[in-house]
């Protein structure tokens, strides 16, 4: 079993995460009966995989495993993992006291102190913590700064991580951290804080914040967006993070207190080594959200409609002004233009059609939220054909982001009551927004499908893509939610803001977009039912 899975490499990310799962349970059930040079092999292949594999996945897997696993090599190896990982194998780990000696010279202070904490553990293994030193088991504590000096935080003196990739705050730190603070803090640090600092290393890691609890903040990582509701941050900073590029008001969330609990959003500088231009990390102010910047489902203020509206009045006549004097250039109508100003004119001419585009979708977003959008169909229309439509209009888009589109039809056939306009936007912005956070060379995958002639609903799924697989439906309808993340300014519209507007077009005509665990289905009403009961009337008569 073991030499099958070593003797075949890994095609993609699905097939490491089963590689990493088979060797585990293997080696943890297994592996003290395992001949030396497969031993050797597999601790090398899940070395190999471990930066592939999600720590999710890594910590799911140290979950199942501790408690039946007595190898004492797997569990040094999960032990020197990021500390989410590695605290999660740590606290429940069963191995012989002979194992434990043999492990802990190769752990860190970090796995140590998880050690240090528990209390079943053989008495030998204490006197050898012990033995180790008082800062083996110690949280590392930055200097406090001067007063004059706050807002340049001091350089940490916490040791280098383990590895590279980002990881999750720690459980211990956590605790001793939260103790700590609720013996310090005032009584007033229970109302909402407004403001904080906080310094990350080269790795992405926090490890030093002032006016905030650092329980709340310290471990946690800006290189990697955080999902379901996890402390962390979004992918507007991990994307900048892995472009050494500003940060500007990405999202955290934060647990802990009244006081540090909830929503921020940080602004953060790359900053590098003056001696010899090494990257050493971001310094960065958080603050807590504006009123504009509440995610999807926060209450509003009730003239936010009136206000967008006023806004788009404002844009649109300035860019309608741009796009006629490109217009006017691009057909020459006041005389002879060479090329490269046509060129130069068409392109702006397309831009403004794009940005038009986008304007029109937020005044039916703000419509959409005071009821007051109008989708009255125009007929019946063939929605099929609406979709091919749209699939020859995303050929250009699917090349530059090297995905494949691939839809299905299945029963049929495919029309309904509805605006041919309202369904090439609803199909349009959904199939956009989904290739957009796609990853190069993945395919989108759907169906188009009636399953029977007398069916009230059409359906269009769309399978989600890998990137959005394990995401909430409250995520994805979050403006600020991103999978992966870009520079800031990299998306014009999120993919929250586009599912939105596609759940209320479809709505207003009778349909509906739902999030399902495994895909992402637009409801349309058919007009197959209606038309057939009809018929079927008059050859009655």
């Amino acid at each position: 079993m073991i030499a099958t899975i070593l003797r075949q490499a890994p095609a993609d990310r699905r097939a490491s995460i089963t590689a990493w799962r088979q060797l585990s349970d293997i080696l943890a059930q297994r592996g003290n009966q395992l001949d030396d040079d497969d031993i050797r092999r597999s601790l090398h292949a899940l070395a190999v995989l471990r930066p592939r594999i999600p720590e999710a996945v890594r910590r799911d897997c140290a979950r199942a495993i501790a408690r039946h696993g007595r190898f004492a090599p797997l569990v040094a190896l999960y032990a020197n993992d990021v500390p989410a990982v590695s605290a999660t194998m740590l606290r429940d780990a069963r191995l012989a006291e002979a194992d434990w000696l043999a492990v802990l010279p190769a752990t860190n202070a970090m796995a140590r102190s998880v050690l240090a904490s528990r209390s079943d553990l053989p008495g030998g293994v204490y006197r050898a913590l012990a033995s180790l030193g008082a800062a083996s088991v110690a949280l590392p504590q930055p200097q406090i700064p001067a007063a004059d000096e706050v807002t340049l935080p001091p350089k940490s003196t916490s040791e280098p991580a383990t590895e590279s990739h980002p990881s999750q705050i720690s459980e211990l730190v956590r605790r001793i951290d939260k103790y700590q603070s609720t013996r310090t803090q005032p009584a007033h640090s229970l109302t909402p804080r407004a403001a904080f600092l906080f310094e990350t290393g080269p790795d992405g890691v926090i490890h030093w914040a002032e006016g905030v609890t650092r329980g709340a903040v310290i471990g946690l990582s800006i290189a990697d967006a955080a999902f379901g509701g996890e402390p962390g941050t979004d992918g507007v900073a991990a994307g900048a993070f892995r472009q050494r590029a500003e940060i500007i008001n990405a999202r955290m969330l934060l647990e802990g207190t009244p006081a540090d609990a909830g929503e921020w959003r940080f602004s953060a500088l790359p900053w590098f080594d003056p001696a010899t231009g090494q990257f050493r990390g971001y310094r960065a102010s958080a603050r807590r959200p504006h009123r504009n910047e509440t995610p999807y489902g926060r209450p509003a203020a009730e003239d936010s409609g009136d206000s967008i509206r006023q806004l788009i009045h404002e844009l649109r006549s300035p860019l309608n002004a741009i796009s006629g004097f490109a217009q006017i250039i691009s057909g020459q109508m006041f005389g002879p233009v060479s090329h490269n100003y046509r060129a130069m004119a068409e392109k702006i001419v397309a831009d403004a059609a794009s940005v038009q585009a986008i304007i029109d979708d937020l005044e039916t977003a703000a419509r959409s939220g005071s009821d007051n959008i109008d989708v009255s169909p125009e007929g019946v229309v063939d929605i099929d054909a609406i979709v091919k439509q749209v699939e020859g209009d995303l050929a250009s888009l699917l090349v530059d982001q090297r995905v494949d589109l691939s839809i299905s039809r299945v029963g049929g056939p495919f029309f309904g009551p509805a605006s041919d306009a309202n369904v090439r936007r609803m199909v349009g912005r959904l199939l956009t927004a989904l290739v957009d956070v796609s990853e190069p060379g993945a395919i989108l995958v759907g169906q188009l499908v009636l399953e029977s002639p007398h069916d009230d609903m059409l359906q269009l799924r769309i399978v989600r893509p890998a990137t959005i697989r394990f995401a909430t439906a409250a995520d994805l309808l979050d403006p600020g939610f991103s999978p992966e993340g870009e520079a800031p300014g990299a998306a014009v519209l999120s993919l929250g803001f586009s599912l939105r507007l596609v759940d209320s077009l479809a709505r207003a005509s009778g349909g509906r977009l739902d999030i399902g665990h495994n895909a992402l289905t637009l409801h349309l009403p058919s007009a197959n039912s209606k038309a057939e009961v009809e018929l079927e009337a008059q050859q009655g008569e």
